[in-house]
């Protein structure tokens, strides 16, 4: 759970974002932006966490009153000399963060930290990852524990879906282009699978919250309801111009599910509401249609 230092909102004297130009944190960027939060937007060109000097580099651009926002990750995390790059990268910001002391961390994380067979997660569900991705969040949310003595919050989102995702992952990201191509969406299995789909913008949201109440503890970043991946190819489907199959294919893995207890978020952001996922849907449908 989260705990505020402010109970009410207030602005940060600054927010320093590394990663801003990934697709997570372009848009945190731009929601602080909107909310009239001053800004310091580093991407790989301007501090390249993986350069021997990384540390020192970032210990220039920081000041005491900043509060830190960490997105910077090669991500998915797929092999071995990724998952060493990427504990390569929290190094550089440890080792800065062991010399100067900022006022709040806000790392995003991944609910790939927890066992597979957790089918209802929540902040206190075990971390037992079994991918390497889950297991890079989970040795860097250790790192930062281990060294930062201000306060920490540790967001842990669920499966993210947006316009401008790079990634092109099963599910809605996918499965919109395939529509938007006239091409067949086919499924793992028949989609049975259920999982908790996140809008971007809603992950900027809770970032911005968590600024303003200068919060720390662990939050999932979830909606609270889990659909099939059918459900949501069949969602995306019903707001295309052209009939689009969706086909299943012979079953390769065991089918699992996750759903998410999201008590701890209501209670720190009783006045937050996430996106629906259909909702989530058609906007970006739409803006995808108003940019092609």
């Amino acid at each position: 759970m989260l705990k505020h230092g402010h109970e009410k909102p207030q602005n940060p004297s600054r927010v320093v974002v590394l990663g801003s130009q990934g697709f997570v944190g372009s848009h945190i960027v731009q929601e602080l932006k909107n909310r009239g939060i001053n800004v310091l937007a580093l991407s790989k060109h301007q501090l390249d966490l993986l350069d021997n000097g990384a540390s020192a580099n970032l210990l220039g651009y920081l000041k005491p009153e900043d509060a830190l926002v960490v997105v910077s990750a090669i991500a998915p995390c797929k092999n071995n000399s990724q998952l060493l790059n990427n504990l390569k990268m929290i190094q550089a910001v440890t080792d800065a963060l062991e010399k100067i002391t900022v006022s709040q961390i806000v790392y995003i994380s991944s609910d790939a930290v927890y066992a597979d067979q957790v089918s209802l997660a929540n902040e206190s569900s075990k971390c037992e990852p079994s991918t390497l991705h889950g297991m890079m969040h989970s040795a860097r949310e250790l790192m930062l524990k281990a060294t930062v003595k201000v306060p920490l919050a540790i967001l842990r989102a669920s499966l993210l879906y947006g316009l401008t995702d790079p990634h092109n992952g099963y599910g809605p990201n996918r499965f919109r282009r395939l529509v938007a191509e006239d091409k067949t969406i086919t499924l793992f299995g028949e989609g049975e699978e259920k999982r908790d789909h996140i809008h971007i913008e809603d992950v900027a949201k809770i970032v911005a919250l968590t600024l303003q109440h200068r919060s720390q503890g662990t939050l999932n970043i979830a909606t609270g309801q889990s659909h099939s991946f059918r459900e949501v190819a069949e969602m995306i489907v019903s707001h295309s111009r052209k009939p689009i199959t969706i086909q299943g294919t012979p079953r390769q893995n065991p089918i699992t599910h996750r759903h998410f207890d999201i008590t701890a978020c209501h209670q720190a952001f009783p006045n937050f509401h996430y996106t629906a996922l259909e909702t989530g849907l058609i906007k970006i449908i739409q803006e995808e249609g108003a940019i092609a």
